[in-house]
C-alpha cells in the first residue's frame, strides 16, 4: 500500500475516479486514481500540506472539479472500490505514472504543452496529463 486510508477515504476516491472519468472506462478512471495517490504522496508545489485521500479530494485551491459532479455525489460501487484500492497498492498506468495534474481539454484540441508549470507527460483519451520534471518531486521518482 502506498498511502493509509479510511474504509471513508476508499469510498471518496472511487467517486471522485468515477465522477472525473467515468466516459473513459476502466483506465480511464485508474489514471485518475494515479493522479489522486501522486498528490497525496507529494511533498512538492501546492500539495506540501495534503497528507490524506480527504486532503487530496477536497483541496481548495487546486481540487478537483468532479467534485461538483452528481456523479461524485452516489455511492460508490463495488468495482469502483477495486479500481480505487488497485491505485493505492502501487498500480501505475502511463501517462498518469508521476502526474500530479490534468484536463480535458475542449472537443478536438490538442493538450497545452504544460499545466501548472509542469510538462506534458501523455493523453489518454480526453484527459492530458501533466508530471513535475525528475528532481522537482522525488517522492514521485
Amino acid at each position: 500500500m502506498l498511502v493509509n486510508y479510511t474504509t471513508k477515504e476508499l469510498d471518496l476516491m472511487a467517486r471522485l475516479m468515477r465522477a472525473e472519468a467515468l466516459g473513459e472506462g476502466n483506465l480511464g478512471m485508474l489514471m485518475v486514481g494515479n493522479v489522486i495517490v501522486n498528490r497525496d504522496i507529494a511533498d512538492c508545489d501546492v500539495f506540501k500540506d495534503i497528507r490524506s485521500i480527504y486532503d487530496v479530494v477536497y483541496q481548495n485551491p487546486g481540487g478537483f472539479s468532479g467534485t461538483k459532479s452528481s456523479l461524485f455525489y452516489s455511492a460508490s460501487t463495488t468495482q469502483e472500490k477495486q479500481l480505487a484500492e488497485r491505485c493505492l497498492r502501487g498500480e501505475y498506468y502511463h501517462p498518469a505514472t508521476h502526474a500530479l495534474w490534468f484536463y480535458a481539454p475542449a472537443t478536438g484540441s490538442s493538450c497545452k504543452s504544460s499545466w501548472f508549470s509542469q510538462p506534458y507527460s501523455g493523453r489518454y483519451k480526453n484527459h492530458c496529463f501533466y508530471k513535475p520534471k525528475p528532481g522537482e518531486c522525488e517522492q514521485l521518482y
